[in-house]
């Protein structure tokens, strides 16, 4: 029980952080590459606005080249800014916004890597302009060119290309494309990088839960604990009166006879007997401590003679009652715990079903074995049905009370068939009709008997 709570609450942690990482990783990602489209974009339509080139900056190259005459007059006329060096940059804090953005303004001319395809009024190649790029010969630019031409986006990407299509003022087409291999390059590493930085604390983080989970479930295990020991002790301890109450009960029939009151108290005495049994099988179980011997047995035969047994109840009370058992159905498992399984299931049916209604026991083998108990009833309970096997969970109070019903039986025909390897469930059939269907496997499954300390006898 312990080890399941540490799992499930190691697991639940886990898988928050994974999620949280998740949304943190693609939150990061996709503002990385929106910023660096946006990027992109407003570069394309600067360039786009000044018929492919920047603001000031003339793509002739006789216009940059210089005679070292005229650099050595440059050098010369050269004057000293008119604000002082030290004005000009914020010591304290050389990194400030504006500073960085007024450099990144001054350099994006220089830095841009870009090329030009220009179109006459036949949509044939005028001029190609390469001067700002070197990994892009003039046939692949024409190819990209005629690409984004024939497109019917404005917009869009050609490989590492991010283009953008305008008009002169002489009306001719022109395409203006930018290099984002750099920028895609970054993208990619900051995804990878994110994504061993989300590993390694997941990691981190799964290892930190494991180790102090025994600590955080530590008061959630000890109310649990202190819960068993009352229920055990209890149980225990409740066998003694009840016990001693039955001799009395004896004694009194034997002096005087039986009567309506020394029969009211037998059957309080029964019913008392089968919750301190169903008690101390939950508890048992809970502890994972069964102390049962699994074997191959005849469950056929075992069925059958516990629905036997219920038969004159069902009649006595007006049911009708049928059984369909397939022989020769073997299974390895303990016996008094599955008959125990099909006496619960049959005694629900029997309190439960209409008057006069119908109950029908079926066990059969196909890839599984298959034990079902069905009955007819005024209404089935409303909403999720699984929660009729929680502990003490009753659907009608006022019915239960009328058929001694306490909400624990199908607590342990749960816990019996998950002892086995198998599953219950309530399935419900129109509005009259619910079953019990319980599914168990024909073998127990090795990890089970293991984890249970289970020996199994042949």
């Amino acid at each position: 029980m312990v080890q399941k709570l540490r799992r499930k609450f190691v697991i639940t942690a886990t898988l928050s952080l994974l999620a949280i990482l998740i949304v943190m990783i693609a939150v990061i990602n996709i503002s990385n590459v929106s910023g660096v489209f946006r990027d992109a974009d407003n570069l394309l339509a600067i360039l786009t606005t000044n018929d492919g080139h920047f603001p000031g900056i003339f793509d002739n190259n006789a216009d940059f080249q210089q005679s070292s005459e005229d650099k050595s007059s440059d050098r010369k006329n050269f004057s000293q800014p008119q604000v002082p060096i030290d004005k000009m940059f914020d010591h304290n804090n050389p990194f400030t916004f504006a500073m960085l953005n007024n450099t990144k303004s001054a350099e994006m001319p220089y830095q841009s890597r870009y090329f030009v395809v220009w179109f006459d009024s036949s949509q044939n190649i005028s001029d190609i302009d390469l001067m700002h790029i070197a990994a892009i010969s003039e046939s692949d630019a024409a190819s990209y060119g005629l690409q984004a031409s024939v497109s019917s986006k404005k917009k869009g990407m050609l490989h590492s290309y991010r283009y953008q299509k305008a008009t002169n003022n002489q009306g001719n087409e022109f395409v203006v494309f930018i290099d984002m291999s750099i920028s895609l390059i970054n993208i990619y590493n900051l995804l990878f990088r994110s994504l061993l930085v989300g590993l390694f604390a997941l990691i981190a983080m799964f290892i930190l839960v494991f180790v102090f989970s025994s600590q955080a479930v530590a008061p959630v295990v000890e109310s649990l604990e202190k819960q068993k020991r009352f229920i055990t002790d209890a149980g225990h301890e409740l066998k003694t009166p009840l016990a001693v109450i039955s001799a009395n009960i004896d004694v009194l029939e034997l002096e005087s006879g039986q009567n309506e009151w020394t029969q009211s108290i037998r059957n309080q005495i029964k019913r008392m007997n089968s919750l301190v049994k169903n008690l101390l099988t939950l508890s048992r179980m809970d502890e994972e401590r069964m102390h049962v011997v699994f074997s191959d047995f005849d469950l056929s035969a075992t069925v059958k003679e516990t629905a036997t047994s219920f038969q004159a109840m069902a009649e006595a009370k007006n049911k009708k009652y049928q059984v369909d058992i397939e022989d020769g159905i073997h299974i390895t498992g303990d016996r008094n715990s599955l008959n125990q399984l099909t006496s619960l299931l049959l005694d629900n049916a029997i309190k439960y079903a209409d008057e006069t209604g119908n109950i029908h026991l079926s066990l059969s083998k196909d890839k599984n074995i298959t034990l079902e108990v069905s009955n007819t009833c005024d209404s089935v309970p409303e909403g999720n049905l699984d929660r009729l096997f929680d502990r003490f969970y009753r659907a009608d109070s006022s019915r239960s009370r009328d058929t001694g019903g306490y909400g624990i039986g199908l607590s342990v025909a749960r816990a019996i068939a998950t002892s086995h390897g198998g599953s219950i469930e309530a399935l419900r059939d129109g509005d009259k009709l619910i079953r019990f269907v319980v599914t168990l496997p024909k073998t127990l499954p090795k990890s089970l008997q293991k984890q249970q300390g289970i020996k199994q006898n042949q």
